[in-house]
């Protein structure tokens, strides 16, 4: 298997070695695939340091994993994807950083807006389910009550034994809270945002 030829005997045999921990294998398969992964990073990061950096980083994880390389599988398709979630992981710690997220903030300040229609997307169930389990007990019954069941402020607080305005104060919490969770989670926003600021 190679990148033009899966049925590469020259190339299965250096990931058989590889896969049993001989160097050869791995030095063979970087110089390979280094040289087809960097021109793709580059374009996505404009940091060349970044760039090796996140090279290397991929390379660890090939030899940190060898042992799960299916060598009857593309390995194009293997590596290719575990460099891409490299770069998608750099761009997350990024995101989280106060001063990117600041910054962020400001410049899709109009998207940003969008996002409690965005989030209830059906393709983003997974994540808005992952930020409403990371609310507090009260907050979550509240804000499954009125924004996933749609009841009224009233008929959640008596459902919970509530005022009306601690309802309300809580979903208004509760609703900030799981917008930025899926502003600064979400794959493609975090893409699109960060080769815009890159590109200054």
């Amino acid at each position: 298997m190679s990148l033009d030829n899966l049925n590469d005997s020259e190339e299965l045999r250096y990931l058989e070695h590889l896969k049993s921990g001989r160097r050869e294998g791995f030095d063979f398969i970087y110089a390979k695939y280094s040289k087809m992964l960097l021109p793709k990073m580059q374009r996505m990061i404009k940091l060349n340091e970044i760039v090796d950096e996140l090279l290397q980083d991929v390379f660890l994880k090939v030899w940190l994993n060898r042992a799960d390389i299916d060598i009857n599988k593309s390995f194009k398709a293997w590596i290719f994807t575990v460099a891409q979630n490299t770069i998608y992981a750099y761009y997350r710690k990024l995101a989280l950083d106060v001063k990117m997220q600041k910054y962020l903030l400001e410049t899709f300040a109009e998207f940003y807006d969008q996002t409690e229609d965005y989030i209830f997307n059906k393709e983003r169930v997974s994540l808005l389910n992952q930020a409403i389990d990371k609310l507090p007990i009260q907050r979550k019954e509240i804000f499954k009550l009125c924004k996933i069941e749609g009841k009224t402020y009233q008929e959640t607080a008596e459902i919970l034994s509530l005022s009306s305005s601690t309802v309300s104060n809580q979903l208004v919490s509760a609703t900030k809270y799981i917008k930025r969770y899926v502003f600064f989670h979400s794959q493609e926003f975090i893409l699109f945002c960060i080769a815009a600021y890159l590109k200054r």
